[in-house]
């Protein structure tokens, strides 16, 4: 399977770079040096995964990323910053990132964690569809219906719209309902690779899903937290 990518950066020497680099791995790629140019691009096209640069000029990557999600563009976005405040990084996973990078990297490093996020939601998608929908492999859990095999996932019917990394951590969370799980266990587990111990990514991803799951986030049914631990799935039928 040939996989399209989008590079997004205003410096022309990176988005040459990248570009050689990742077709060279047989990644087809299409590039944008500006904010505007990446969501037309990504309205028009679908891509495997968008590699997308915080600072750029008119739109900035933030902003991509808001319009990107808005418009349920859900491919995987790994955000390349310059900056290393946290800040930063938390805003860009809070407005749908699903991983990134700080400058200055390796082209070697970039594309093993492109090539680590594809296959991450590969094994997502690595079942194959039955025809019959009553053959479809079924996770439930409370008004919950997840189909790993078709990367779907409906609360009462209504289909939600899950990026690649909330989906997998919905349904880690699910396989391993009722555990208390550390924030250091869901990194470990849904983020494969070392993150610097930055637990925070998991809050992000944990209030995202809970947001789109939860009657009442305030007083959630499904996603509990643990505190000074961790979180656990529960279903709401055993409250």
């Amino acid at each position: 399977m040939v996989y399209k990518l989008l590079v997004v950066d205003d410096e022309e020497s990176i988005v040459m770079l990248l570009t050689y680099n990742l077709e060279k791995e047989g990644y087809v790629v299409d590039s944008a040096g500006d904010g505007h140019t990446a969501v037309e691009l990504a309205m028009e096209h679908t891509y495997d995964l968008i590699v997308l640069d915080l600072m750029l000029p008119g739109m900035d990557g933030l902003d991509v990323c808001r319009h990107l999600r808005e418009r349920q563009v859900n491919a995987p976005i790994l955000m390349l910053t310059a900056k290393d405040e946290e800040f930063d990084k938390v805003l860009g996973l809070e407005l749908g990132a699903d991983d990134y990078m700080t400058k200055p990297f390796s082209p070697r490093e970039l594309v093993a964690r492109v090539r680590a996020i594809i296959r991450r939601v590969e094994q997502m998608r690595a079942m194959k569809s039955p025809d019959v929908e009553a053959d479809r492999e079924k996770e439930t859990l409370g008004d919950m219906n997840i189909y790993p095999d078709h990367y779907e996932a409906f609360v009462n019917g209504n289909q939600l719209e899950l990026t690649p990394k909330e989906f997998e951590l919905l349904l880690y969370l699910i396989h391993h309902r009722g555990r208390v799980l550390t924030r250091d266990q869901l990194l470990n587990a849904v983020w494969n690779y070392e993150f610097v111990g930055d637990t925070r990514i998991v809050d992000v991803h944990i209030s995202h899903l809970r947001e789109k799951i939860e009657p009442d986030t305030k007083r959630p049914s499904y996603i509990k937290t643990v505190r000074g631990i961790g979180y656990k799935m529960e279903s709401p039928d055993k409250q």
